[in-house]
């Protein structure tokens, strides 16, 4: 009896010494930053966040490194939104455990939440354009994945983010439930912030780099006539810059936005003789830390950058 009592207190011994090596070694890899904003506000102070995709570059384009392969072999969790947005992580992925992986879209409240992309994306395109800017993609680009930037989407993202932590680490419960709860308060608190910032500009007009704002934009009613590109990676065709000028001139458009990613050309060649402001979205904060409180302050950098301009005098 005696024995049986070691044996199994030794073996209790093992399994606590091993999650807690867990929780010190273990870490989390996330394709992009705004998901590592989210990510990092559930676990704060239990494990760090490494991002794929660095500061400057962009998901459309970007390719893996072999440090990236390297990350991704040590990883113990890997969140990404999946193939349709990240293709530079479709073949890497596939050599991951899929209990080591985490895909926004099967997060339960994500997927019915996604906007299907309509033919409003190719109606100034001819068919071959549109088939070259949606990287050959009509069959299978079914929604538009900058999920991201919708609250009411962050918020199922941090619950199952937090779902898949309490799996790997349950010893972790208390904490997790504790950041859970307090990403959820905050960014409720954000969310109204951004109403009120943003309603007097509700019925302002503009356009948009590209479509990675859609979410945001149906969140908190804003007026966009629509975005220069559909893959920021390929210029427009002709017939599609002619149709947004002559939308800018006719419909009292008040502001264009670029991207710190992409070089503006397009929109300083759309805009050259016209009178209008000019802004700056981020779609991907690349100039805001991982912390807690990072996605909180991501929302709040896109309210202040479409107010800016939305709100400058021409």
């Amino acid at each position: 009896m005696y024995h049986k009592k070691k044996i199994i207190n030794l073996l209790m011994t093992l399994i606590l010494s091993n999650l807690f090596a867990f929780c010190i070694n273990a870490n989390i890899v996330v394709s992009i930053k705004p998901i590592g904003f989210i990510a990092s506000a559930i676990s704060d102070g239990i494990m760090p966040i490494d991002v794929m995709v660095p500061d400057g570059a962009s998901e459309h384009n970007y390719i893996l490194r072999l440090s990236d392969e390297k990350k991704l072999k040590k990883t113990d969790l890997l969140i990404w939104s999946g193939s349709e947005i990240e293709p530079f992580m479709a073949k890497s992925v596939l050599n991951i455990p899929a209990y080591k992986t985490l895909i926004l879209t099967e997060i339960e409240g994500v997927k019915k939440s996604l906007i299907k992309i309509n033919g409003d994306y190719c109606k100034s395109y001819s068919k071959n354009e549109c088939k070259k800017n949606l990287n050959i993609h009509l069959n299978t680009k079914k929604y538009n994945m900058h999920i991201w930037t919708s609250p009411d989407i962050a918020k199922n993202i941090a619950v199952g983010i937090h779902k898949k932590l309490l799996e790997l680490m349950p010893q972790q419960k208390e904490k997790l439930n504790k950041n859970l709860k307090e990403f959820q308060q905050l960014l409720k608190n954000v969310d109204k912030k951004i109403m009120i910032q943003l309603a007097p500009v509700k019925y302002k007009r503009y356009f948009v780099f590209h479509d990675a704002y859609l979410y945001f934009e149906k969140h908190y009613g804003l007026s966009s006539m629509g975005y220069f590109v559909i893959n920021p990676e390929i210029q427009p065709g002709v017939k599609h810059l002619y149709k947004i000028r002559k939308q800018i001139k006719e419909s009292n458009v008040v502001c264009v936005f670029s991207e710190p990613q992409f070089k503006p050309a397009v929109i300083d060649t759309i805009t050259r003789g016209i009178k209008i402001n000019k802004g700056v979205l981020d779609p991907l904060g690349s100039n805001i830390k991982l912390s807690k409180d990072s996605y909180l302050k991501f929302l709040l950098q896109l309210s202040n950058q479409y107010q800016a301009c939305l709100t400058q005098k021409i």
